[in-house]
């Protein structure tokens, strides 16, 4: 494979990290932001690595950034908006400045990231573009409804981006997890306080899981590296990746049953159309 320079936010830990490790060891170059000195100094000791501290939510920075990576390391061949977090808490009991923020990171975020990079990688008509967003972007769960409605606009963002840069010989994927055995669950999940009762039943034992699942997840962050590396050497990478065979699985039963709505409401569906149709 011919040597390549990426781009990743959030390489501190998790999926980030494992990106980036992959990368390294495929012999490419990799420039990854974090958020601290420490973070900092610890991935520049891997070799190929250059790390920049970056807040996703200052576009004005990540302009400035991608703007001095592309003259100081080289042209852009993978960028990857992984910089993200979970918020956990019911719709009801999430408050609204804390889905704007969710909001800001996760879409707003991986927006800013892409739009500072496809410029450069148009006028040269190649590139990859790629962001995180999760199985929770194509299914959604209970007590995720601020997560997985960022996750689901970024997916909609990718989706329509793709169509529009396939002109310029550039690819672009959703990277689509599962459950990784990373501190998604853990340390680094934003968790809303209880205070509405009625949920209880509900949601109280599907935090408690999460909470115990922690650090015991069915995917392995390596084989998720190993696996992104590999769709950047294809012809035609996809436009959709899930990794996991739970995200195989829950995403396969949301979409069933989006697809059994369809079927069973298709009648009501045709009668708002106009009797004479569309008036060209």
């Amino acid at each position: 494979m011919e040597k390549q320079n990426w781009f990743i936010t959030g390489v501190s830990t998790g999926l980030g990290r494992a990106f980036a490790e992959a990368a390294l060891t495929a012999g490419h170059t990799v420039v990854g932001t974090v958020r601290s000195e420490r973070d900092l100094a610890a991935f520049d000791e891997f070799e190929g690595a250059h790390g920049r501290i970056l807040d996703v939510t200052d576009e004005a920075a990540v302009s400035s950034v991608i703007a001095e990576v592309e003259n100081s390391v080289g042209p852009l061949d993978v960028v990857i908006a992984n910089a993200g977090y979970g918020l956990e808490g019911t719709f009801e009991e999430t408050p609204l400045d804390e889905v704007r923020r969710q909001f800001e990171v996760n879409v707003f975020g991986a927006v800013a990231t892409l739009r500072a990079a496809l410029p450069h990688m148009r006028r040269r008509r190649r590139g990859h573009l790629m962001a995180v967003t999760s199985m929770g972007g194509l299914m959604a769960v209970p007590g995720m409804s601020a997560y997985c409605g960022s996750k689901f606009a970024l997916e909609g963002i990718l989706e329509a981006l793709g169509k529009e840069v396939a002109q310029f010989g550039i690819h672009v994927t959703a990277i689509e997890p599962g459950s990784f055995r990373t501190d998604w669950a853990g340390r680094s999940m934003t968790r809303t306080a209880r205070t509405v009762d009625d949920y209880d039943e509900l949601f109280a034992p599907i935090r408690d899981a999460r909470r115990k699942a922690s650090g015991n997840q069915l995917g392995d962050p390596v084989k998720a590296g190993d696996a992104v590396v590999h769709i950047t050497s294809v012809e035609r990478p996809p436009a959709h990746l899930l990794l996991g065979s739970d995200a195989l699985r829950l995403v396969t039963t949301a979409r069933t049953a989006v697809d059994q709505d369809i079927c069973a409401w298709e009648a009501l569906s045709r009668t708002t159309d106009f009797a004479e149709g569309a008036q060209l």
